[in-house]
């Protein structure tokens, strides 16, 4: 085998050689192409890549040859997300712990058999996947990651935790994926976790579920499932997916005895009574209105009526396929009703909103991607797919019908033009966010009942369901390829500002208004949003109806908002179940 001289090894990489150029901070390497190029070189990526000191987000994905990270990765400091997942790696070079400014390391689907002990070095970490691995340790430093937030070791050889792992040193630690290993006990103070919200621990060896759990005051989703606990009326709720079940009988000692029986049906008595007390609170204060009082405290307040499926004679359902699994495999989506839009720049705030928290906690898209639809305009059922990009077309916003393959190619030299122009490697707009796509195999999209394409994430959306200013129903959708409780997370944060937005608009008199040409140049910005508008106006109320996600079968996956959502404990908000 010929070697190549590094000069030589970076002219077979003109990905490489054109983020060096242009001054890139996105790269991706993924796919056939890049696999026969490492096997060429021995499965060794190339020094140039590691010269790329503006990087900050670097993919290198679907590369079994590549079983080795060079200690040189070290040398991009200033990288934010590195996901290297489904490769062949086997070892990680302990310099990669000298990246202080990571907040994403994506390591799924290796042959990883240890970590180094160097990777608790990473203060800026918040989101750390090992899943698909063959891991039989963590490294107990990893406790010194104290802005984690998710942890997803799914599908390892795990025994347990590292004792003493949990702690208020996680104090940030928010969902834990464990499912699929050898765990068979776990650590009692995982009460310790203040910022809990979802723990998976389905499919382990567990015989017990330690009381401290119920500690853990925001927990909202559990799974235990495939585990044969020593208590078996713990186990069937655990079966059932009562997770508010599971943890008041955990609160009140239950373990299967009359005693612990006795305490959980009075807790049960307390909270039909306290749901009893709550529904005479809410009809008196809707019945007091017309007092003077009354009603400033109800202007002051921003309501959420949550309407249940079982109260709607026509709910929405998205059916979710298999081919999504190792595309963007998490959604979720709600209706929601009463947005008012028409008056001044309503319509442009609320645009403006979503492109923020697409910046923001949605870490521009990396971890979620919201899109937002005129309800009116929607066929369900709907379906949640991925497809190979030359098999589906969209009508992009503000663009004509389109092959998926043919818009990306599109607005990649659009992209180039941009930055030809602006003589600046940053580009905007949704031309940001193509490196996300760059080598899938897959496209996800989402398809309504005549098979259209409605949405395209993280890119864009469609002309056919675009929000005008006189929509005041939307169907709303978060996707991710990270994790479930996102999706929750970012669809809470986008339904609390809509009722700021909502508050916004009736406290303050509008004259000006944008037209719809405008409002399609900022969706055509803010890529994947829609269009909505208010015929429901000086009202604080919005409803919101639960939509169910579901597989083929028809089994559930997941319904949004549920009785465990949008419980942000803030004062001016109320949610009426």
């Amino acid at each position: 085998r010929i070697l190549l001289q590094p000069r030589e090894m970076a002219a077979e990489w003109p990905e490489i050689e054109r983020a060096s150029r242009e001054k890139r901070r996105e790269l991706v390497l993924q796919g056939p192409a890049v696999e026969q190029r490492l096997e060429q070189f021995d499965g060794t990526l190339p020094p140039a890549l590691f010269s790329l000191s503006l990087l900050n987000y670097l993919e290198v994905s679907r590369c079994p040859t590549l079983r080795v990270l060079p200690a040189e990765v070290a040398l991009l400091q200033q990288l934010h997300s590195l996901v290297l997942r489904r490769n062949g790696l086997q070892q990680l070079p302990v310099g990669l712990g000298g990246l202080r400014a990571l907040r994403l390391l994506d390591l799924s689907g290796n042959r990883l058999r240890e970590l180094p002990a160097e990777l608790g070095e990473l203060g800026e970490l918040a989101t750390l996947n090992l899943s698909g691995n063959l891991l039989q340790a963590l490294a107990p430093e990893l406790r010194r990651c104290a802005k984690l937030a998710l942890l997803n070791v799914s599908s390892n050889e795990l025994p347990a935790f590292p004792r003493g792992f949990f702690g208020p040193e996680l104090a940030l630690l928010s969902t834990i994926a464990a499912s699929d290993n050898c765990i068979e006990e776990l650590d009692p103070d995982v009460g310790l976790l203040p910022a809990l919200k979802s723990l998976d621990m389905s499919n382990n060896r567990l015989s017990e579920i330690p009381a401290e759990l119920a500690d853990c005051l925001k927990l909202k989703e559990i799974n235990f499932t495939g585990n044969k606990l020593k208590d078996k009326r713990l186990e069937k709720m655990v079966n059932g997916c009562q997770t508010k079940s599971v943890l008041d009988y955990l609160r009140v000692g239950g373990r299967g005895g009359s005693k612990g029986k006795g305490k959980l049906e009075n807790s049960e008595k307390e909270n039909v009574k306290e749901k009893e007390r709550k529904k005479k609170r809410e009809k008196k204060q809707k019945d007091s209105g017309d007092g003077e009082e009354d009603g400033v405290e109800e202007a002051s307040k921003m309501l959420l009526r949550i309407l249940h499926i079982s109260e709607n004679p026509a709910p929405l359902t998205v059916k979710v396929t298999p081919n999504i699994k190792e595309v963007r495999q998490y959604i979720v989506c709600t209706v929601v009703r009463g947005m008012n839009l028409k008056p001044g720049n309503a319509l442009k705030r609320f645009l403006m909103a979503q492109t923020k928290l697409h910046e923001d906690i949605c870490e521009k898209r990396t971890a979620a991607t919201i899109a937002t639809h005129d309800l009116r305009l929607i066929k369900g059922p709907l379906q949640y797919d991925a497809k190979p990009p030359n098999e589906f077309k969209i009508t992009p916003l503000g663009r004509k019908e389109i092959k998926a393959k043919d818009l990306v190619r599109q607005l990649q030299l659009e992209a180039e033009e941009q930055r030809k122009q602006k003589k600046r490697p940053n580009i905007s707009g949704l031309h940001k966010y193509l490196q996300l796509l760059d080598g899938k195999e897959y496209y996800p999209c989402l398809m309504d009942a005549e098979n259209d394409v409605i949405s395209f994430p993280p890119i864009t959306n469609s002309e056919k369901t675009k929000i005008r200013k006189t929509t005041s129903d939307l169907f709303l959708e978060v996707t991710s390829s990270t994790s479930l409780q996102i999706c929750k997370d970012v669809m809470d944060t986008l339904i609390l500002k809509m009722a700021e937005l909502n508050k916004f608009t009736l406290e303050n008199k509008e004259e000006e208004s944008i037209s719809d040409s405008e409002a399609d140049a900022v969706l055509e910005l803010s890529g994947p949003t829609g269009h909505n508008n208010a015929e429901k106006e000086g009202s604080l109320q919005l409803t919101l109806e639960q939509v169910r996600v579901v597989d083929m079968e028809g089994c559930l996956k997941v319904v949004y908002p549920s009785k465990t959502d949008l419980n942000m404990g803030i004062s001016y908000l109320t949610v009426i179940r």
